[in-house]
């Protein structure tokens, strides 16, 4: 097999199965929203016994998984709106108004909750009954967060089974797994499935990733038991990182995990989409940390080897606004000596004579310049440009990395797995420029890659530093790289 990206889905295959099971325990769904609605209000009924509460919910279920887009959005909607019974909400409330004693006013207040709870969170609660359940409201989160946007009742609906998800999900109820060469071949297909942040392209690519000298954890839950929930994948070095590409290059001799004293977590993968939002990744990293620590206590270090998604975006922002603070003339003009631009055919001047135009247009910004550089990636890559381009682009990349703030919240870092890390209770090590020589790297990050280091003993104090006052932890040499800017 050449290219597991094309291999059949395993989730697809598991989904027919599960669909089949469903339309036995249920029967022939009904079409259209008014024969959903009648079934959804038969859920809540509640009549018959449990064998008879959960064909319904499979019902549901099935109809929901045979239906095209617009089914599925008018079944969305249908369930979404059992909301909450406003006169009864407005009687519950004046009760707690009408109330004398704390006695009488706590009794109204349960009256009161159990009035604003809207029923369709107890439709919601029946599909955990049937088989593969959980991982269905799961799917249907995901459905729900494409859709909701500007509909009201769509993002109630998100929101109640948000907080349900949140609650089934709780870490604590998770378990941590090491997946290896060993595991089935289901969940084997199922990581380069999932696999975003460096794809899985072979047999090969896999297996190594999965050496002695690497390891793969993954939180599952119970009710999802062979589906992963996040996977991080991490190599066991001696030093730090600091290129992608030779970290996971299959003809690189493994390394005897004893010898090893640094651990690079290279990639970190939410699985579910319909889980975004509730977070496990901080409690992963810390608790693979740990683990590590004890199975190795040679291992000294322990960071990751991370992209910068948007920081090609934002230096392009900053190009185009003409920020003279990225570059100066000096660098401009060892640029220019490093990379002419590429001259034109000679033009015929207006008495015969031949006249070649310059290489550098007249008036052209040390901004320009740079974009130009940018612009031509081979030239960008010649080690006589990456001598004079690397310092420009650290330089930059430190101040977007510590300076930079999301847009309307001045405490949250610009770069989204920037602030996943610093929110962890990490701190920016180092930049690494042509970390990632790949397209994708290029497009992102015009190759830049950080490392962020996990320090055991200060992973609370950064965290909070960092959730409390927005302030993120850096080394001094990347301090230094944005001074003037934090």
């Amino acid at each position: 097999m050449s290219d597991l990206a094309e291999a059949p889905g395993l989730l697809d295959r598991a989904l027919r199965r599960v669909t089949a099971l469903w339309r036995d325990m249920a029967g022939s769904a009904p079409e259209g929203q008014g024969a959903i609605i009648a079934r959804m209000r038969a859920c809540l009924d509640a009549r018959g016994g449990e064998v008879s509460a959960r064909a319904r919910a499979a019902g549901l279920a099935e109809a929901y998984l045979a239906a095209d887009a617009a089914g599925r959005a008018e079944f969305l909607r249908a369930l979404a709106s059992f909301d909450s019974d406003p006169e009864a909400v407005r009687q519950a409330w004046e009760k707690v108004a009408a109330a004398t004693d704390m006695a009488e006013r706590a009794a109204a207040k349960a009256r009161l909750r159990r009035a604003l709870e809207p029923p369709r969170l107890r439709l919601l609660t029946q599909f955990t009954a049937i088989p593969d359940g959980v991982k269905f409201l799961v799917d249907l989160r995901d459905d729900l967060l494409a859709q909701k946007k500007g509909d009201p009742m769509l993002e109630a609906l998100e929101a109640d089974l948000k907080a349900l998800l949140a609650s089934w999900f709780d870490v604590g109820f998770l378990e941590l797994r090491r997946i290896d060469w060993c595991s089935p071949a289901a969940l084997l297909e199922k990581l380069v499935q999932y696999e975003a942040v460096h794809r899985i392209r072979t047999w090969r690519d896999l297996k190594n990733r999965l050496d002695s000298d690497r390891r793969c954890y993954a939180f599952f839950h119970p009710r999802m038991p062979e589906e992963p929930l996040i996977f991080v994948e991490v190599a066991l070095v001696r030093g730090m990182a600091d290129n992608v590409q030779r970290l996971l290059d299959e003809k690189a001799p493994v390394l005897d995990p004893a010898k090893a004293d640094t651990a690079i977590f290279y990639s970190i993968n939410n699985c579910q989409r319909g889980l975004d939002g509730i977070s496990f990744g901080n409690f992963l990293i810390k608790r693979v940390v740990s683990l590590l620590s004890a199975e190795f206590r040679n291992l000294k270090v322990f960071a990751t080897l991370s992209p910068i998604p948007g920081f090609r975006r934002w230096l392009e922002e900053r190009i185009a606004a003409g920020d003279a603070t990225l570059i100066d003339e000096e660098e401009a003009a060892a640029l220019q000596a490093a990379a002419p631009a590429e001259r034109a055919l000679p033009a015929p001047a207006a008495d015969g004579a031949v006249v070649a135009p310059p290489d550098q247009p007249p008036g052209a910004s040390p901004v320009q310049t740079l974009a130009r550089i940018l612009a031509r990636r081979a030239q960008a890559r010649e080690e006589a440009v990456t001598k004079v381009l690397d310092p420009i682009l650290c330089r930059a990349c430190a101040r977007y990395l510590l300076a930079e703030s999301a847009r309307g919240n001045a405490k949250r870092a610009r770069d989204p797995v920037a602030h996943f890390h610093l929110s962890n209770g990490a701190r920016v090590e180092r930049l690494n420029p042509r970390g990632d020589t790949s397209e994708k790297g290029w497009r992102e990050s015009v190759g830049m890659m950080v490392n962020y280091l996990y320090d055991p003993a200060r992973i609370e104090e950064y965290h909070e530093d960092y959730a409390g006052d927005g302030k993120r932890a850096a080394s001094s040499a990347v301090r230094r790289l944005a001074k003037g800017f934090v």
